[in-house]
């Protein structure tokens, strides 16, 4: 299988192909999840999550995001690879995000990039792609405003943030961006704005008609159990796996079961 690029993204849009995603932060998950043979790779800011135990991913930092990118693209053949850039790695000037999208392609091996918002950052992203390097833009519940926000809630509920949302999506196609993420909207205002689009959606609880899907890795795993959001199937429970493997584990060392001589040196 060859290597995933963004013109293949394009190339699937066109005929009609979904594109499917999910997101990794290290190396054995990530080869795991590019041997599934899955389209895109994220390796998302949700790490501050479901990797590091914080409340949000606002306090997850640019040289915790270069290292984990880095494990996934050690790991990855196939998949593009996105870097997630986080919170204030770009907010503050066109020349920070710049400087720091390069070093997802440049140190961490990322193929592209993805930052939240839409007009806001309309200029970043022409900077970036003018730099040669692919944008994926990110509208509807950007989990870095959740302040701004109110929380984690869907967005584009309204007649007036509904064309907001249309609108900031035309913004970050014009300003070059390869592909769309759509988080947390109506299905209806995601199958328009699909439609509307010649580059690619990417939904995550914007229902069925967006271009394709991405979802949390350890919530499709059932690694991660603080919230489970409605969007989310879960299609395994590695937890409960791996808490009887630990705890059968734990009784054959205490029952002097393991190590056995087949485990053991002569």
């Amino acid at each position: 299988m060859p290597k995933i690029t963004i013109q293949d993204f394009l190339k699937k849009k066109t005929e009609k192909k979904k594109i499917t995603m999910l997101t990794a932060y290290d190396y054995p998950f990530a080869q795991i999840v590019d041997e599934a043979g899955l389209d895109g790779i994220l390796v998302g800011d949700s790490l501050g999550m479901v990797v590091q135990g914080l409340e949000n991913t606002l306090p997850v930092t640019m040289d915790e995001m270069i290292y984990h990118t880095k494990m996934v693209s050690r790991a990855v053949k196939n998949a593009l690879v996105i870097g997630d850039m986080p919170f204030m790695s770009y907010q503050a000037s066109i020349e920070d995000a710049v400087r720091n999208a390069g070093r997802f392609i440049k140190e961490a091996g990322a193929s592209a990039v993805k930052l939240e918002g839409g007009a806001e950052v309309a200029e970043h992203i022409k900077a970036m792609t003018r730099s040669d390097i692919p944008v994926m833009a990110h509208i509807g519940l950007t989990p870095q405003s959740i302040h701004r926000m109110g929380g984690y809630k869907v967005q584009g509920k309204t007649e007036e943030a509904q064309k907001k949302l249309i609108e900031e999506a035309h913004v970050a196609e014009d300003a070059g961006a390869f592909a769309l993420l759509l988080e947390a909207i109506p299905i209806d205002l995601a199958k328009k704005i699909t439609k509307e689009l010649a580059i690619p959606t990417i939904g995550i609880g914007a229902g069925p008609f967006c271009d394709g899907q991405v979802l949390v890795l350890h919530d499709v795993i059932g690694l991660f159990e603080r919230f489970t959001p409605k969007f989310v199937k879960r299609y395994a429970n590695l937890k409960a796996e791996t808490l009887k493997a630990i705890k059968s584990y734990k009784e054959d060392v205490e029952n002097s079961a393991f190590p056995s001589e087949k485990q053991s040196f002569k």
